[in-house]
């Protein structure tokens, strides 16, 4: 059985999905100066999410972050359709490690 980075991936993700849960239970809405939870049109925070986000987790059209999930992607753990990153995962992909998938027409 092969080890796949993209498994580590979604281990390290649900984790820190429960540091911000925890967080935000504690009552704690910013860390190092930056909100726990940011959402918007421009997001920067611990977990955010926007079209234009930047944070240790963060989604959106453009997104900035350790780990990164959007169309353009750019972060240590980048998931993206264009994704730069030490682990990248997407169609068009660029990395140290680097996982590209194709899209094959049905024949």
């Amino acid at each position: 059985m092969d080890f796949e980075w993209e498994d580590l991936t979604g281990i390290v993700v649900v984790g820190l999905l429960i540091g911000a849960l925890a967080l935000t239970l504690a009552g704690i809405e910013t860390v190092a100066g930056f909100d726990v939870l940011a959402s918007g049109e421009s997001a920067v925070g611990y977990l955010a999410a926007g079209n234009f986000s930047v944070g240790v987790l963060s989604t959106g059209i453009f997104s900035v972050g350790v780990f990164a999930a959007g169309i353009f992607s750019v972060g240590i753990f980048a998931i993206g359709i264009f994704s730069i990153g030490v682990f990248s995962f997407g169609i068009y992909a660029a990395g140290f490690y680097a996982v590209q998938r194709h899209i094959k027409a049905s024949q």
